[in-house]
């Protein structure tokens, strides 16, 4: 079973966020973030809820661990609940993202 730490990182991983994002996020330091992933530092339980928003998942499954991937429609409920800029800015960055990607593939 995996440590708290390890679920914060792989999840913040496969949501493809920065440290430096998530430490924004947060109100912390991206060292913070480091040092919480590593297991250098206890999370409060005012930042295990942060992450848990942060993440669209629940405390219990940063704690516990969940085995299914995170669902689909998490993302969608999470941009739903964003006002008008701020969904205009993740699409932005969604096809910055995307025009990256193809631009890694025609490089290749």
């Amino acid at each position: 079973m995996k440590k708290i730490n390890e679920r914060i990182k792989e999840i913040r991983e496969e949501l493809h966020l920065s440290q430096e994002y998530v430490a924004k996020y947060m109100n912390l330091n991206r060292t913070a973030i480091s040092q919480i992933e590593s297991g250098n530092r206890k999370i409060s339980a005012e930042e295990l809820k942060k992450f848990s928003e942060l993440f669209g998942v629940t405390t219990d499954e940063l704690l516990n661990g969940n085995e299914e991937e995170i669902p689909d429609n998490m993302f969608a409920r999470s941009f739903n609940e964003l006002d008008d800029a701020d969904k205009k800015e993740i699409m932005n960055l969604i096809k910055f993202k995307k025009m990256m990607k193809e631009k890694s593939i025609d490089n290749v």
